[in-house]
C-alpha cells in the first residue's frame, strides 16, 4: 500500500475555484481501480492550504492515476489556483489496524 500526502497552497481568493476543480477530479478518481482512498482536507491552522491524502494498492495504481486524462486536465487547470510549490510525501504502509 502506498500513501501520499500532498500539501497544496491555494492562492488568496481562489479557494472556491480549487474546491470546484477537486470536486470534478474526485468524482472521476472514485472509479479508478486500485485507488483505496482520496481525501481532500483543509488545514485548520492554514486556511489556504489543502491537504490531499491518497492511498493506492500498489505503485501501478499510483502510476495509472497519474496517467489519466482527468488528472492531466486537473493539473493543467491548477495553475489558476495553486499558490506555490506543493509539498509531497510518499510513504509505504508498514502496518494497519
Amino acid at each position: 500500500m502506498l500513501t501520499i500526502i500532498a500539501k497544496i497552497p491555494v492562492k488568496e481568493g481562489k479557494m472556491e475555484e480549487a474546491l470546484a476543480a477537486f470536486q470534478v477530479l474526485m468524482s472521476k478518481v472514485a472509479s479508478e481501480e486500485g485507488t483505496v482512498l482520496y481525501s481532500l482536507n483543509q488545514d485548520k491552522a492554514i486556511p489556504n492550504m489543502l491537504v490531499v491524502v491518497e492511498q493506492y494498492k500498489d505503485k501501478a495504481a499510483l502510476e495509472f492515476h497519474s496517467s489519466t486524462q482527468h488528472f492531466k486536465d486537473f493539473f493543467e487547470a491548477s495553475d489558476a489556483f495553486i499558490g506555490g510549490q506543493p509539498e509531497m510525501s510518499v510513504m509505504k504502509e508498514i502496518q494497519r489496524v
